[in-house]
């Protein structure tokens, strides 16, 4: 063991040497008015897809749309610095200088708006040395034996404490939706077994390095390879993921050995490039507080969901109609305790952690305290999460927010699947309607552990759905007494049942096969969320019920 450590420790120190430059900057430029790219003609620099998204939820083209102008960039190259990527919705750049002579000549340009350092070593900087996914990838991960469920394996507990199989059982498994996958490493992700049915199928539609340009994604760490696992690894009759039929994009934007200010801007690079490519959900399993250099640390004030670029970001990402899924950070046990961003945005859906009985991790990261945003979101199964064992084809388990993430990621990618006319946000507060305390969140379990076949009833379908105007409840929202009526011609409806927001039958009748209509009280319910179910015995229609005071 004390080998195995003196080997990690070496290999983690190379690590931090070979990806650690401290002479990279962030190049900031004063416009876009002279850009040959026009609001006009979104297709120059969105795929047809991203700009399908944007229509089908009623979202414009804006300017942060638009690519950086590139005689800006050629101006920044001829000093003779290295570009490393873009940054377009901030009208950035990241270089790399050899001196100050070059620095001083980006500065000097009349487009330049600011360089600034974003992983030099202050005076301040103490390297820590450390790979920060260890406490995630070392926390007990047991080689296991899986059950008997012929589908999921062992999977089955952490899919079905958020009732996910029904809408897999329905065919909603993520096909036709995109998800693009933030992350710091994909070693192995390219020749494991589970990953073959990606790549059979070409759902891996492809991937890009944002840490260095130059080389692939299948490096680095082995973070990435886990977390994809969780969403679209399959073994037939031994694991299912949470979307084994989406498609994915592998986007490598973390630096493993070490934390600087850089990696935020990679993440907002990354989020620009898979909305452009025309991501449907974003899942980040990456965050950001204190930096190895502390002049770079955010603060507690900082983390209002509109101060911390990396947020600002993820929250406009969400504003071009993506599903922003990021994990809520395990410093649930450690002296900061709280979220890391970008899971502090107000539109980005902040994933916690419970174990298999559905209990509160103690790593899981607390929302803030005195504040209006719900955070986490909700929870998900983020301790003994069964993934991919990326140095051989069996399985293991894992503990972090990092694979509760992709457990909601993969989930809401189905279901959006199979309600394609909702829009992002609808998808989110169906899901959270749907939670396990929706009427009582906290800021460990948020509104609680989700119900998607739920979420689906919420959102107006039913897997044998009658016509839509073939019943009407009047008034609604009620107080005390409505009535129900319905086309008797056309539907033979014989049970009325009420249920509660979690999906619990709480009233059932049965109705007068002569009749077109009943009386409906609520008057001993509390407010809230109820849906009112018809049935035949064959077909069923579900109608949403507001009760108020």
């Amino acid at each position: 063991m004390r080998k195995l450590i003196i080997v990690l420790f070496f290999t983690i120190t190379a690590q931090v040497f070979a990806q650690i430059s401290p002479n990279k900057y962030l190049v900031r430029f004063t416009d876009k008015d002279q850009s040959p790219y026009s609001l006009s003609q979104p297709g120059e620099f969105l795929t047809q897809r991203a700009i399908d998204r944007r229509n089908k939820q009623g979202l414009e083209v804006d300017i942060t749309d638009i690519p950086i102008d590139p005689v800006y960039i050629q101006g920044v190259i001829a000093t003779g610095a290295k570009l490393i990527i873009q940054v377009k919705w901030i009208n950035a750049i990241i270089i790399e200088v050899e001196s100050q002579t070059v620095l001083d000549a980006v500065n000097a340009l009349s487009y330049v708006y600011s360089a600034e350092g974003i992983n030099k070593r202050s005076s301040t900087y103490k390297s820590k040395l450390v790979d920060k996914f260890a406490e995630e990838e070392t926390i007990p991960l047991k080689l296991i034996q899986t059950e008997n469920d012929p589908v999921y394996g062992d999977a089955f507990n952490q899919i079905d404490m958020v009732n996910g199989v029904p809408l897999h059982e329905s065919g909603f498994k993520g096909d036709g939706m995109v998800i693009a996958v933030l992350d710091a490493g994909f070693i192995n992700a390219n020749v494991r077994t589970i990953f073959s049915s990606l790549w059979n199928n070409n759902q891996i539609l492809g991937s890009y390095n944002f840490v260095n340009p130059a080389e692939d994604v299948y490096r680095y760490n082995t973070h990435g390879t886990m977390v994809l696992s969780v969403m679209g690894g399959y073994l037939p009759d031994t694991f299912l993921g949470t979307a084994p039929e989406a498609d994915y994009w592998l986007l490598l934007t973390e630096e493993t050995g070490s934390e600087f200010l850089i990696e935020e801007y990679n993440w907002i690079a990354g989020a620009a490039f898979a909305d452009s490519v025309g991501a449907d959900v974003i899942n980040s399993s990456l965050g950001y507080n204190e930096f190895d250099d502390a002049v770079y640390d955010h603060s507690y004030d900082d983390f209002d969901g509109n101060t911390i670029e990396v947020t600002k970001a993820a929250d406009l990402a969400a504003s071009k109609g993506i599903i922003v899924v990021n994990s809520a950070g395990n410093s649930g046990d450690d002296s900061w305790k709280y979220l890391i961003a970008p899971a502090d945005g107000d539109s980005v859906f902040t994933i916690g952690a419970v174990d298999a009985d559905g209990l509160i991790t103690n790593f899981s990261s607390y929302g803030f305290e005195s504040d209006s945003r719900v955070k986490p979101n909700i929870v998900a199964q983020g301790r003994g999460t069964v993934l991919a064992n990326v140095d051989a084809d069996v399985l293991r388990t894992g503990n972090g927010t990092s694979f509760s993430s992709p457990l909601i990621a993969g989930m809401m990618a189905c279901l959006w699947q199979a309600i394609p006319d909702a829009n992002n946000m609808d998808i989110i507060q169906a899901v959270e309607k749907s939670a396990s305390q929706y009427s009582t969140p906290d800021n460990r379990y948020g509104y609680g552990i989700p119900d998607f076949n739920n979420a689906r009833i919420l959102l107006g379908i039913s897997e044998q759905l009658l016509s839509k105007n073939s019943i009407t409840i009047s008034p609604n929202p009620i107080s005390n007494i409505s009535i129900v009526r319905w086309d008797q011609s056309n539907n033979d409806f014989k049970t009325i049942e009420l249920l509660d927001i979690q999906g619990r039958v709480i009233y059932s009748d049965k109705l007068d096969k002569s009749s077109s209509f009943y009386r409906l009280s609520l008057g001993d319910y509390k407010s809230g969320i109820y849906f009112l179910r018809l049935s035949n015995g064959i077909q069923t229609q579900t109608e949403k019920i507001a009760k108020i005071d």
